[in-house]
């Protein structure tokens, strides 16, 4: 692969061995550092993304995974199967409170619909075929058509490869790009899942919280056809067979071991501008903790006295917790840095440099300045949409999606909208059945109507005509009159049954327009003003896909002036960080934190109900002290969970940890709280990542839940 900006300068420097999430490519170039830090493995075997370990490695598509058998079978969080365990539940089989364990294969159940493995086969630079010279000529809404045209057409060329699902993908505020093979495996099952008591013991209450004491950790099983080829769902399929899956470390792990962690981060920000952070900090995340917080009450208060409908919402209330509380720290740290300020200075020092030399200045300058012009307009657009995004129906944003993609069919498929492609239908059907068992018209009402009452209260000027006549929303009117609009709304709508929705994929653009569905009626109307609002969208964010480019060339070419490295923000793909496992000085309660905890603590906050309702089964194992092999000799007794000096976000969820000979060793699952701000500003003293460890995994496996069948399978009997 040829040169980049990024491995130019890399050759300059390194950054701290324990900040970085690095691509595998990269890996070669910071060779050094990992063999400081403890890597036995080659770096350059790293880079060889069907090798081992990382052709081991898989992408659940917003969380991390592994395969840790040759029969397909994939470990990750609990939380990340989370969804499927609660699909499958029902108030007389409830899977979440008691755990699934499939003895035999004919046992596992199906997972989510849409559930997916992604096995990363070959990632490509193709910058230079997405910004053609031709490309590189245009501004606005025709260059981001340009860069759609030259990406559909990379893309169609790779899935040739029939049962793979390319895409590519942007870094470097869309400076470089590039093209990621991946193996989609469609037929995904549900293996096991412990007990919530385990696999979500302390909630949300120690959510992002040290000392933890969760079992995150479930299984899917990966199934392809008989002939080896990537299929939906049959009986006939059978367990796929990956070319390398991770082994189980034979010795548990001590303090100021090398970790490493290869996963799927999703997104970062810290190559960021001072005007993005002051607006998200600001502004942004304050409102979204504020909505976050009335659609979990409003949530818990519909759903109080109908099991069924709490366990259709368990995934979404669980994922709204989930950010609701990183947000709020992210806040609190923010509260309590210098980080704007810092980040004013640098960008200041930026400019300066720039401004230094007449080269320079005529190269970056234009757009330095153009980039804060560009964002200060997206911010303000963000503002005074901010209610309009959430005041629709759940099922009237489903209709304006069909009606779409009813327009974009007749289209030859290269010439249709990214997303409306013939290769994205299949998940179309997916998220319309998914909606049965995620769905409940009572709840979904009552948070629409919270949203809608902000959203109608604005000015006339700040609310969008084209909404207000689809909805029947005038001024003046009270809740009680959105509540009988929309009443009427729901009444009128036949898009609540599966077997309704789903023949739509199939309906004509005149059927739409003929039908009296409510929801179909106000997607129609919503139409031509839908792609109004795109292509004005589309204008801006050209602008800035030129602007921002040209502003991360220059920030590169000014780190690598002054011999820094630097490393693309995460993005969903691929990488590869390693460290240490530490413990903290001085944790956010003022008090060391050791690097391990224990099942003496899980017996220490059980109390039997809600958050902390560990099993009894458990209990009594550890009362007993019931722990076979898996003490640690320096603990004596079974740890639980332990902390590393790794750099991981949302995404690396699942991820493998492996110690030097690329054994696994656990799973990432979150970050502490007053760290989590490294999204943005990386603090190399705070960051932490918070594991499960191995050894507490195959313990409950075999003393509690008595999976035999897996851990034989993985090995480990």
């Amino acid at each position: 692969m040829k040169k980049t900006l990024l491995a130019m300068t890399l050759l300059s420097s390194v950054a701290y061995a324990d900040e970085g999430m690095w691509m595998p490519q990269q890996l070669p170039q910071v060779a050094q550092q990992l063999k400081a830090a403890g890597l036995k493995l080659d770096p350059k075997t790293l880079t060889k993304l069907t090798e081992f370990p990382m052709g081991a490695v898989v992408s659940l598509g917003g969380c991390s995974a592994s395969f840790v058998s040759a029969q397909g079978l994939v470990v990750t969080n609990h939380h990340c199967i989370y969804d499927s365990v609660a699909r499958n539940s029902t108030p007389e089989r409830d899977l979440l409170a008691n755990g699934f364990l499939a003895k035999e294969l004919g046992e596992e159940l199906p997972a989510a619909p849409g559930a997916r493995i992604l096995v990363t086969k070959e990632v490509t630079n193709v910058s230079q075929q997405v910004i053609t010279p031709d490309v590189a000529k245009l501004s606005g809404k025709k260059r981001l058509d340009g860069i759609e045209k030259n990406e559909k057409a990379i893309v169609a060329e790779c899935e040739k490869d029939v049962g793979h699902r390319c895409t590519v993908a942007a870094y470097y505020g869309s400076l470089e790009f590039y093209l990621i093979k991946q193996l989609e495996i469609r037929d995904v099952r549900l293996v096991h899942a412990p007990a919530a008591g385990v696999g979500k013991f302390g909630g949300d209450t120690d959510n992002w919280m040290w000392p933890r004491h969760t079992g995150d950790y479930g299984f899917y099983r990966a199934y392809v056809s008989k002939d080896g080829k990537s299929a939906d769902f049959s009986k006939d399929n059978v367990p796929y067979v990956p070319k390398h899956f991770l082994k189980l470390a034979k010795e548990g792990i001590k303090e100021g071991d090398f970790a490493m962690v290869i996963g799927y981060p999703g997104r970062t920000s810290r190559h960021r501008l001072p005007s993005e952070v002051a607006f998200t900090f600001d502004w942004a995340y304050p409102n979204s903790v504020k909505e976050w917080a009335e659609a979990l009450a409003t949530i818990a208060n519909e759903t109080k006295d109908n099991p069924d409908s709490k366990l259709k919402y368990a995934g979404q209330v669980a994922g709204i917790n989930n950010v609701y509380k990183n947000r709020q720290g992210m806040l609190a740290s923010y509260a309590e840095s210098d980080f704007l300020a810092r980040k004013t200075a640098q960008h200041n020092e930026l400019k300066a440099w720039v401004n230094a030399d007449a080269g320079r200045q005529k190269m970056y300058a234009a757009d330095l300045e153009q980039i804060e012009k560009l964002i200060a307009e997206r911010n303000a657009q963000g503002k005074r949409d901010f209610y309009l995004n959430s005041s629709a129906p759940r099922l009237l944003s489903t209709a304006r999606t069909l009606y779409r993609l009813a327009n974009e069919l007749p289209k030859p498929d290269a010439e249709r909208k990214a997303g409306f492609q013939q290769r994205d239908l299949p998940r179309f059907k997916d998220r319309l059945a998914s909606i049965d068992r995620s769905y409940d018209e009572k709840v979904d009402k009552a948070l629409v109507l919270n949203s809608l009452a902000k959203y109608a209260a604005q000015n006339q000027s700040e609310r969008n005509p084209a909404f207000d006549a689809a909805l029947g929303i005038k001024d003046g009117m009270s809740r009680s009159d959105l509540s009988a609009l929309l009443n009427t709304m729901y009444a009128n709508s036949q898009l609540g049954d599966k077997a309704n929705r789903a023949a739509w994929l199939e309906r004509p653009i005149a059927d739409f327009k003929n039908s009296n569905d409510s929801f179909i009626k106000a997607a129609v109307a919503l139409y031509e003003d839908g792609l109004a609002r795109e292509a004005k969208d589309e204008e801006l964010g050209g602008n800035i896909q030129q602007a921002y480019a040209n502003y991360m060339r220059a920030k590169i070419a000014f780190l690598q002036s002054k011999g820094q490295a630097v490393y693309p923000d995460a993005n969903g793909t691929l990488r590869v960080s390693f460290g240490k496992v530490a413990s903290r000085a001085l944790g956010a309660d003022g008090t060391t934190w050791t690097a391990f905890t224990t099942v003496k603590g899980v017996a220490a906050k059980a109390t039997g109900t809600g958050e902390f309702n560990a099993p009894a089964a458990q209990l009594a194992a550890i009362k007993a002290k019931d722990f076979g092999n898996y003490v640690d000799p320096i603990l004596k007794t079974v740890p639980v969970n332990f902390l590393a000096t790794l750099d991981i976000t949302g995404g690396n969820s699942g991820s493998a940890a492996v110690n030097s000979k690329g054994e696994l060793i656990g799973l990432a699952f979150d970050g502490t709280l007053d760290s989590i701000i490294s999204d943005w500003d990386f603090n190399k003293t705070t960051t932490r990542t918070i594991l499960v460890d191995l050894r507490y995994m195959l313990w409950q496996m075999d003393k509690v839940d008595h999976a035999q069948n897996i851990l034989k399978e993985m090995g480990a009997k």
